[in-house]
């Protein structure tokens, strides 16, 4: 077990989860183009930061075995690309404690991207506007911008514009990860361009109106994600059979699927119930931020 007692700073990768994923369109340069609904859960991968004379990243954690092998992942591109654009000489010993699947659909290298983005900017205290800061982001990945914010927004265009919603209180989330990987290129090689999107949801509604809304909206993926891994299509009929489940769905794409509840308690009782149903499947539950 890796010792955190040296490590100064800290800073919380969160969970991202798409409510809803609609793909409006096509770019000529390749670049799809979503309409998303994007909230954060409080289950998070973790980032330490300590001084060292040179920059260093040491990866642990339950999925950290995974990332081990990469000579250059993208936690440190992100550090790199925001020393050569603010001229900042930014070094240290950093530590990614890998806690969220990876590949899953909930942000992983985007949201420690990001994660490792805000750990600079409060340590070197580096004051940039945030334009400035969405550019730096989306030169590291579409997904980056707004695990950056890590706040309730409806994502457009290929993840560059952002704007804030206001989601009802007291929502909790179960995640579910059969364990399978999904290719996102593959994905959308089975998938048809040009969709209907999500329409107007409006910065601030009722949570009932909210709930419904999202029930009628979809993820676009998710259909193509189970005719490639028909494990997902199991993960969401356990998860909507689930007691008080308000809605279920896939994030992003994928193989994570989500259940919505309005009550710890039956959150908590979701989780028992999975974990002791599916040894093999990863299970997490956690409060909207």
């Amino acid at each position: 077990m890796h010792d955190l007692s040296a490590y100064t700073h800290c800073e919380n990768a969160w969970a991202k989860i798409n409510l809803d994923l609609r793909i409006t369109g096509r770019r000529e340069d390749g670049y799809h183009l979503l309409d998303s609904i994007v909230v954060f859960a409080d289950c998070a991968d973790r980032l330490f930061y300590r001084p060292s004379s040179k920059i260093e990243l040491n990866i642990g954690g339950p999925f950290g075995e995974v990332l081990s092998t990469e000579s250059d992942n993208l936690v440190l591109k992100a550090i790199r690309l925001l020393s050569e654009r603010t001229g900042v000489d930014i070094r240290g010993s950093f530590f990614l404690e890998k806690n969220l699947p990876v590949a899953s659909g909930i942000g992983g290298g985007s949201a420690d991207a990001a994660a490792a983005l805000r750990l600079c900017r409060d340590i070197y205290d580096i004051q940039l506007i945030e334009n400035e800061w969405l550019d730096i982001c989306l030169k590291l990945g579409a997904d980056v911008s707004v695990c950056f914010l890590s706040s309730s927004c409806r994502m457009q265009g290929i993840g560059e514009i952002l704007t804030p919603v206001k989601l009802p209180t007291d929502l909790y989330i179960l995640l579910v990860n059969p364990g399978v990987s999904v290719s996102t290129k593959d994905i959308f090689g089975q998938m048809t361009i040009g969709r209907e999107s999500v329409g107007e949801l409006g910065r601030t509604f009722s949570p009932e109106m909210d709930l419904e809304k999202l029930r009628t909206s979809g993820n676009d993926l998710q259909g193509p994600a189970c005719d490639l891994v028909p494990v997902i299509y199991n993960v969401l009929e356990t998860i909507a059979a689930l007691d008080e489940c308000q809605m279920s769905r896939m994030s992003g794409s994928g193989a994570t699927c989500f259940g919505m509840f309005t009550s710890q308690a039956a959150v908590n009782q979701a989780v028992g119930e999975i974990s002791d149903a599916q040894k093999n499947w990863w299970v997490c539950s956690g409060k909207l931020i």
